[in-house]
This record gives structure tokens, sequence and C-alpha cells, in this order.
């Protein structure tokens, strides 16, 4: 077994509950979708956005090395505005990973910006170590800018107005 942890962080000028709002829920999967760079589509197969809660994911063609994977979340603490989840079934499990974890961190920086921290962690079998380049921050990235913007965007709406 190979073990390998990655991280992403991205400051956002926005109040950190602000942005909890979107990666606590499940109003980041629809944000996502809408989006579209990413996720083709997202089901929610089971719960309602807490703990246990099962995602299916369909990406974008060719932005993987697999369409569609099901993830669970693991934990979700609105308190310390922390998010994990876990891939349970096919995308990183069918190349030979026997752990695809990522952890998402809203991290209060002052009164008005915070950070999205983004965590993967991950265990892969020594024959699919060729693997590895699967596991990266890409993705992980690209959420915290779409979800940035959206953020972003909507403070300076909400400004105007």
């Amino acid at each position: 077994m190979m073990f390998g942890q990655l991280s992403h962080e991205l400051e956002v000028n926005v109040l950190a509950s602000e942005a909890w709002e979107i990666y606590g829920t499940l109003g980041i999967s629809k944000l996502l979708v809408e989006d579209g760079s990413a996720f083709e589509k997202i089901e929610v197969l089971e719960g309602d956005g807490g703990n246990g809660t099962i995602l299916k994911k369909k990406f974008m063609p060719g932005s993987h090395g697999f369409t569609v994977h099901k993830e669970k979340f693991t934990k979700l603490d609105n308190e310390k505005r922390m998010k994990e989840l876990e891939v349970i079934g096919e995308g990183y499990l069918d190349l030979g990973f026997t752990l695809f974890r990522v952890r998402f961190e809203i991290i209060e920086k002052d009164n008005d910006s915070c950070i999205i921290k983004s965590t993967i962690e991950y265990d892969v079998k020594e024959v699919a170590v060729a693997n590895t380049s699967y596991a990266n921050t890409d993705l992980v990235a690209k959420i915290a800018k779409v979800t940035k913007n959206y953020l972003i965007k909507n403070k300076a709406t909400e400004n105007a107005a």
C-alpha cells in the first residue's frame, strides 16, 4: 500500500459562515452541476446532506480516468465547519485506490475573509501505484474556485441592492 496526502487552500473575501452555507449543505452539489465545469450530474442516493449521505457523481466527459463514483459523507461538523467524504464505489476504487477521502474545511481568517482548505488522503495498492497521478488537487481547486466566484458574485449583488 502507498499512502498519500495533498492539500489546496484558497482565500475568499466573504465570511466563513457564508462559505460554509455552501460547503456544509447539498447546495454545493447544485452549484457545481450548474457551473458545468466538473460534474454533469450529482444524484443524492441516500440522506439529506448530513452524515451518511451518499451521492453518485457523474463527471464531465474526459475530465477524469473514470466517469462516475459514489461517495459518502463520513463527518460533518458545523461548529468546526468541516466536512469529510469518502469514495465508496466505482471511480478511484476501480483504479486501485483502497481509500480516497476528501476533507473540506472553512477556516475563518478575519472578520470578512476565510480560507477554503481541501485535503485529500488516499491509499493505493502497490500494483496500482502508477494511478496515483489521478490523486491531485485539480478537482478540489476547481470546486473552491467555482464556490469563490459564486460567493463574490452574490456579495456584489447584495452590496448593489
